[in-house]
């Protein structure tokens, strides 16, 4: 039961820090995308 147990907590914790890191990079993406489509805006107006 143990082994098991610590399988699953295993699997628990990579599953959650790939996740994080997924979510940070989309993150960082999708606001440099939206600032330079601002940064174009801008420039479009002037």
């Amino acid at each position: 039961m143990d082994e098991q147990l610590r399988i699953i907590l295993i699997i628990i914790v990579s599953v959650s820090i790939f996740g994080l890191l997924i979510f940070v990079f989309v993150r960082n993406y999708m606001k440099n995308k939206i600032t330079q489509l601002l940064k174009n805006e801008k420039k479009k107006l002037k």
